[in-house]
């Protein structure tokens, strides 16, 4: 994966590249605006709003205008206002100095699963039960079902695959898009009021020592 890392500072910008390096990226470091929006194509940007030439946000919107890339903004400016505009202007992540290396990775790997997966099926059917993914729609024999976003996305994720038994990790990277383990309780939450509402608790099966299973028909 190649990583274009736009920082003016050498002090953040080296130890950051030398370190992305020893996980196995490739970088490519740009000091200035300008050098970033010249720089070759790369599959995630990092991206610091103070810059000497142009406003970090400005380089935010070029970049977006062209490319579908995914953007990481990194910098001090952490107030609210400043993280909302950078997400409007078409930043997938945002991350505050100071950071840890561990903690940027996690969010590179996980703007990348986002923008890679392909596009999801229209409708997905296990027996009765249709999930209307563009519409984020669910019914059971004709009964729309009232779900909250999160169990919304645990239903999808089951129904895309009926029968299969889905780990814990993978609905945790899915749903949740995190593999931290001590945010596993929450899926227990969330499937025991998707049992409810699907109104047959058995739809919905665990695996011991793996995860759930969405009974298909």
């Amino acid at each position: 994966m190649r990583i274009l890392v736009v920082e003016d500072e050498d002090a953040i910008a080296e130890p950051l590249t030398a370190g992305l390096r020893r996980e196995g990226f490739a970088v490519e470091r740009a000091a200035t605006g300008a050098a970033a929006l010249e720089a070759a194509a790369a599959d995630v940007v990092l991206l610091d709003l103070r810059l000497p030439d142009l406003d970090g946000m400005d380089v935010c919107r070029a970049l977006r205008e062209r490319s579908d890339v995914p953007i990481i903004v990194v910098t001090a400016r952490g107030e609210e206002t400043d993280r909302v505009v950078g997400l409007e202007l078409g930043a997938d992540d945002y991350v505050v100095k100071p950071f840890g290396l561990r903690e940027l990775i996690a969010r590179i790997r996980a703007v990348t699963r986002r923008t890679s997966r392909p596009a999801p099926q229209a409708k997905l059917h296990a027996g009765d039960l249709v999930v209307d993914v563009r519409a984020r729609r669910a019914e059971v024999d004709g009964r729309e079902l009232d779900l909250t976003p999160k169990e919304f996305d645990l239903l999808a994720a089951l129904a895309r695959d009926p029968g299969a038994a889905i780990s814990r990790r993978r609905l945790l990277e899915e749903v949740w898009e995190t593999s931290w383990y001590g945010s596993a309780k929450t899926i227990d939450v969330h499937v025991a009021a998707l049992r409810r509402k699907l109104g047959d608790p058995a739809r919905i099966e665990t695996v011991r020592g793996v995860g759930f299973r969405l009974r298909a028909s």
